[in-house]
């Protein structure tokens, strides 16, 4: 049990490390931006005494480094700032969006999880037959198809076409559960287009290298039927990778949601991101990119924490 809590530890403090540089990077890209951040804001038709007064309000009188400790104590504390734009908390402002955006990728992963380890385990029993060889083709096409493509794709079939679903997902808070599910469906079923064919492609692998194993071959030497063999036998010793594909997807389902926002004009933290970005809202755009990245190395942490809890040889290397 120490030798897993100092692993654990280890991979904590490198994602705390890898978060400290990738928020120096954040804040210091903006900070090389050509131009007059204030000016930019404010418009060429800004007076020098009102440039110069919104400079002094977001402290860009002082040096960088020293603004980016303060920045950093701020996020630290959940402090992001102000919106340029609306005046509104950044922390207020990206709130709400967050929890729609966790909303979308929960959705999603709730359908594309079950899906692609039991598709996964189905083409591993049928290895090299018919069946197999389409669900290839199906999950290559739909892995080499950009989200933005999906999403028009499924919009013109499902929403134009068939009017079965809204083309925009637009939510209010007066909603049902029943109806927000229904206005969701076309983002959620984009993104679980994207990660179940990854994530059945590893689990296929994953128990197809297995299936080679000396007890694999014993188990069927004993007349131990198929779908019992990669049920009972195969599959409990490929959690490991199937586990850590299925925390990266999903790390990817909270990060990689911004193309699908915008083609659905969802109202998460994607689409804060690029409206913020049109509008030079850099403060916005500082906080989404470390919540982001935040999250992101959170779920690889899990990944690498589910691979060790998974894996006896890992829990014990000795």
């Amino acid at each position: 049990m120490g030798d897993i809590l100092q692993l654990v530890l280890k991979r904590l403090g490198l994602g705390v490390v890898t978060l400290l540089v990738i928020s120096i990077l954040i804040f210091f890209a903006v900070e090389l931006l050509p131009g007059d951040i204030a000016q930019a804001v404010l418009g060429q038709a800004a007076t020098p005494e009102t440039v110069a007064a919104l400079r002094e309000k977001m402290g860009l009188d002082q040096p960088a480094i020293l603004r980016y400790f303060q920045w950093l104590g701020g996020a630290l504390t959940g402090d992001f700032g102000v919106s340029l734009i609306s005046g509104e908390r950044v922390s207020e402002a990206i709130s709400g969006r967050f929890i729609n955006t966790l909303f979308l990728a929960t959705y999603a992963a709730v359908i594309a999880v079950p899906i692609s380890i039991i598709l996964g385990v189905i083409v591993a029993l049928l290895r090299n037959t018919l069946f197999d060889r389409v669900a290839n083709v199906v999950t290559l096409t739909s892995i080499s198809s950009p989200e933005f493509f999906l999403g028009y794709i499924l919009i013109l079939y499902l929403a134009v076409k068939t009017n079965y679903f809204p083309a925009i997902a637009s939510l209010s808070t007066d909603m049902s559960f029943g109806e927000l599910l229904h206005r969701t469906f076309l983002p959620a079923l984009t993104l679980v287009l994207v990660v179940t064919a990854h994530m059945m492609r590893m689990t296929r692998a994953a128990i197809i290298n297995l299936l080679a194993s000396p007890y694999i071959e014993m188990a069927r030497l004993k007349g131990v039927p198929p779908w019992k063999v990669i049920v009972k036998h195969a599959l409990p010793n490929a959690w490991a990778p199937i586990i850590n594909v299925v925390a990266l997807n999903l790390a990817y389902l909270i990060t990689g949601v911004v193309l699908v926002e915008v083609v659905f004009v969802y109202p998460g933290v994607g689409q804060l991101l690029v409206d913020a970005v049109s509008k030079r809202d850099f403060p916005i755009v500082q906080a989404c990119c470390l919540i982001f990245a935040a999250t992101f190395i959170l779920l690889n942490l899990a990944a690498d924490v589910g691979s060790i809890l998974t894996n006896p040889r890992l829990r014990h290397p000795k």
